[in-house]
């Protein structure tokens, strides 16, 4: 019967075992995210495939780049539908979204610069201004008012 297994890669060897799989015609699913403008795999080393167990488990297990399917004594656990359906509902485009300092801001939110040498400034969220995630922040202070492009990943929104 077909189920949604874990199987454990090689180290740096996601990408590699995915095509295999795909090629092969079996379902597997490696949720990745981008940093940097590089794809990386979401779960490092590991991966979900489709398969019928026990039928396909040698082919699966003995395939290039795999180091083991995830189980408990030899026998591997099944991962409910569920699961995948639920990590897919956080991709936007493909890619896992990865909110580092919580609550992404809108325009309008006052937000807080939480990394490098401006940090600890507060403003205004103004405007997103590229593909680069780059933004236009507005920054008031007692005698000077200016406007700010920083990485979007370097702010997090203030709750009040």
């Amino acid at each position: 019967m077909k189920n949604w297994f874990v199987i454990n890669t090689k180290p740096k060897k996601e990408f590699q075992v995915e095509k295999l799989f795909t090629e092969c015609g079996f379902t597997i699913y490696n949720p990745k995210y981008e940093y940097k403008d590089q794809k990386k795999a979401f779960f490092p080393g590991y991966e979900f495939i489709y398969f019928d167990y026990p039928a396909q488990y040698q082919l699966v297990k003995y395939t290039r780049g795999v180091k083991r399917i995830v189980g408990v004594s030899q026998v591997p656990v099944s991962i409910p539908e569920e699961v995948i359906r639920t990590i897919k509902a956080r991709e936007v485009n493909g890619l896992i979204e990865i909110g580092k300092y919580g609550e992404e801001p809108e325009v309008g939110d006052e937000i807080e610069v939480v990394e490098g040498p401006l940090r600890g400034l507060k403003g205004i969220f103004k405007k997103k201004l590229s593909a680069k995630e780059r933004v236009l922040i507005l920054l008031n202070y007692v005698t000077y008012q200016g406007q700010l492009i920083i990485e979007k990943e370097k702010l997090k929104k203030v709750i009040k």
